[in-house]
């Protein structure tokens, strides 16, 4: 049967994770989003309803977004990680 330390120490760690797939995730996903709706008020616009023109700049917006902020998400997630094997042998 695990104690109530354990339990707590994994509630924590779930918690925090799922925390940092939010905050890793959001970045590229908000990119794609305001691409995506202002690519489509284009469209609506000019009547061009090509897949591609859709795509390209979300693609596009979304590899930036990762190129200027992913040393920051990474340093997030290589922290975690760390505190998280530093934390496995304090488990009994």
């Amino acid at each position: 049967m695990s104690s109530p330390a354990i339990s707590d120490l994994l509630l924590r760690a779930i918690r925090e994770g799922l925390w940092l797939v939010i905050l890793v995730s959001a970045p590229p996903l908000l990119a794609g989003l305001a691409i995506g709706f202002v690519v489509s008020i284009l469209q609506t616009a000019t009547q061009i309803h090509d897949h591609t023109l859709a795509f390209v700049p979300k693609l596009v917006g979304v590899v930036l977004v990762l190129v200027a902020i992913g040393p920051l998400l990474g340093a997030q997630v290589l922290r975690f990680m760390h505190v998280l094997l530093l934390a496995i042998p304090t488990i009994r």
